[in-house]
């Protein structure tokens, strides 16, 4: 897959002080308001470099990609590397870069980092560019664009697209004799399954949730926040202690506390082989769950999250493209036009569908590759299909990363019985207030 699956949204356990230190190093200085390709002369030789965020395999597949690129566009030379130890070192380097006026044309960029990335000003303003017909902006998924916008400003273009639906051991179900999860289950179906799979003697538990207080923690709730009406934000302040904030988490809650059908995860990294050894039923993940699922050689089956009244919101965590301000046209402009190939539906199939990940593309479901990609990981399809029911996106501003965190240590709280869910959610809401941007 294209990024480091183990633990991929446990991504915010050092980044909330890169973030406070990339906001002071950089002060926004080269956002002028005008666009950085202006006198971009297609013809002219230019390098550019692209952080890609990548594993070492698919690092070899961006090189691949790069030099495919290069072939057909002989003046333009790009230059790849990981750009960091991990995807996450990734805005650390960023940080400094930004200091040290040593940044990339182009990164990865996980998108809860779009906000404080935008407050740099030292990205391109895409919008128009994205907006021409020619890119065909509308194919990609509503709430990967919202993600790819910061402060009204397209900063980059979605490299990877995701969402949370809910995955089931089919074994596990038929031993039990409960009837396997569908479409159209509520919460309520979710509790009384979860609560006949759990079974101490073998140590299995119905389901599982992370309690690190990473965004792992954070993002599980906010499509229980939805579905229940509710918002994480109200412009900028806290939104999300609302009366269906609290509603949202008592619903783990009672799965955590009351029937103990529910293995908290303090790191993570344990519910899901905790899955694919057959010690959990059911586990709330995305389509990057699907790769160990196949090692592992389970007969599991996915469905949409369970509603309220018949809402089946999910959430989806979409990657970005990045591309940076070099106070030069040539180089902006070359590196949009890369971007532009690299997402286009028929170069996106030699990227995403070729390393395990969705397409990012309503044109791909079509091709031979999306067929195969299905065939390969039976589970997809249903994952493809479930990116009509991320409907909203989280906030990209500055400071949400601290607030995910205040977040997170509040679910956290609760699902051990520390804390009831509006205790815990209030103090959040007042911790988080200061660090969100007005």
């Amino acid at each position: 897959m294209i990024t480091s699956r183990r633990g991929r949204r446990a991504r915010l356990l050092a980044v909330t002080g890169t973030a406070l230190l990339l906001a002071a190093c950089t002060g926004g200085t080269k956002d002028d308001g005008k666009d950085a390709a202006a006198g971009y002369d297609p013809a002219a030789a230019v390098t550019l470099t692209w952080w890609t965020g990548q594993t070492s395999e698919a690092e070899q597949v961006a090189e691949r990609l790069a030099a495919e690129y290069h072939a057909a566009h002989p003046n333009v030379t790009i230059k790849t590397s990981a750009g960091a130890g991990t995807t996450d070192e990734l805005l650390t380097k960023l940080s400094a870069g930004f200091a040290g006026g040593n940044y990339p044309d182009i990164s990865y960029a996980f998108g809860n980092w779009a906000g404080d990335l935008g407050a740099s000003g030292r990205t391109q303003d895409l919008t128009s560019y994205v907006n021409d017909p020619s890119f065909g902006w509308t194919e990609m998924p509503e709430a990967a664009r919202t993600v790819a916008t910061a402060d009204g400003k397209v900063i980059g273009v979605p490299a990877l697209v995701d969402n949370l639906a809910l995955i089931y051991n089919k074994k596990l179900f038929d031993a039990k004799g409960v009837d396997h999860p569908t479409d159209t289950w509520s919460w309520e179906d979710f509790r009384a399954a979860a609560k006949k799979l759990t079974d101490p003697a073998t140590n299995t538990y119905g389901t599982a949730y992370s309690v690190s207080g990473s965004e792992d923690t954070t993002w599980h709730l906010w499509p229980l926040l939805w579905q229940n009406g509710g918002k994480i934000l109200d412009g900028t302040k806290p939104a999300f202690n609302s009366d269906a904030g609290v509603k949202a988490l008592e619903t783990l809650r009672v799965m955590a506390v009351d029937d103990k059908s529910m293995y908290l995860d303090q790191t993570d990294e344990k519910y899901g082989p905790l899955f694919n050894s057959g010690h959990v039923a059911m586990m709330m993940s995305g389509p990057w769950s699907l790769l160990d699922i196949k090692t592992a050689k389970l007969d599991y089956g996915v469905a949409y999250l369970p509603g309220v009244n018949g809402d089946h919101q999910t959430v989806s965590g979409p990657d970005l493209w990045v591309l940076f301000d070099h106070d030069d046209a040539n180089r902006a402009g070359a590196a949009r036009d890369f971007i532009k190939w690299l997402t286009s539906a028929q170069t996106d199939a030699k990227w995403n569908l070729a390393v395990g990940n969705l397409p990012l593309r309503s044109s791909e479901k079509d091709t031979p590759e999306f067929a195969a990609y299905v065939e390969e990981y039976p589970g997809g399809r249903k994952f493809f299909d479930n990116l009509a029911n991320a409907k909203q996106a989280r906030p990209t501003l500055p400071g949400y990363e601290a607030m995910s965190r205040n977040v997170g240590d509040a679910i956290a709280k609760v699902l051990q019985g520390a804390a009831s869910p509006k205790e815990a959610l209030d103090q959040a809401a007042q911790k988080s207030a200061g660090a969100l941007e007005d």
